[in-house]
C-alpha cells in the first residue's frame, strides 16, 4: 500500500470540497479535481454543466437517469463536464502549465478523460472511490501515468 503524507491528504480533502461544488443532480455523483504541480494548486474542476447550458440540478432530473444509462457507459449522454476535463480546461484557458502535475479526484477518471489527463502531461493521478471502467486504466498503464488509489 503506498505511502500518503500530508499534502496527499490536503489535498485529497480539498477535492471534497470542490465535489460539493457540483451541480449534478446525482448526490452520489458529486466528483471534484484538484490539479498540483509542486505543492501549489494549479486548477480545480468539478463536475457540472457547461457555461450558459442548465445543470440538471437546475432542470430538476438526471438526463443519465432518465434514459437508465449505466455508470460507466455512454458518458456524452450528459449535461455534466466531468471534474478532470473542467480542471484541464481551466488550465489551457488560463495559461496554466500542467505538464508534470498531479491530479487529484474524488473518483478514477473514465476512458474519456484519461485521454485528456495523458495528453495534458499530467504524470500522476490519486483517486479516492472507484469508477466501472478498466479501459481508462490500461491506458494509464501504457502511458506510463501512475495512478494510485486513495487509502488512509
Amino acid at each position: 500500500m503506498p505511502k500518503f503524507d500530508k499534502w496527499d491528504r490536503r489535498f485529497m480533502e480539498l477535492t471534497e470540497t470542490v465535489a460539493n461544488w457540483s451541480s449534478c443532480y446525482q448526490k452520489n455523483r458529486h466528483v471534484g479535481a484538484v490539479i498540483v504541480k509542486d505543492n501549489r494548486v494549479m486548477t480545480t474542476g468539478y463536475n457540472g454543466a457547461p457555461s450558459g447550458i442548465k445543470s440538471c440540478e437546475e432542470k430538476g432530473e438526471c438526463l443519465r437517469r432518465k434514459l437508465n444509462i449505466p455508470s460507466g457507459t455512454q458518458h456524452e449522454l450528459c449535461f455534466a463536464v466531468h471534474a478532470e476535463q473542467n480542471a484541464v480546461i481551466q488550465a489551457a484557458k488560463f495559461g496554466i502549465n500542467i505538464n508534470g502535475a498531479t491530479l487529484y479526484c474524488t473518483h478514477q477518471p473514465c476512458v474519456i478523460c484519461a485521454k485528456i489527463i495523458i495528453n495534458a502531461g499530467i504524470k500522476r493521478v490519486i483517486y479516492k472511490e472507484g469508477y466501472p471502467d478498466d479501459f481508462s486504466m490500461q491506458l494509464f498503464k501504457e502511458a506510463n501515468v501512475e495512478v494510485i488509489k486513495f487509502e488512509e
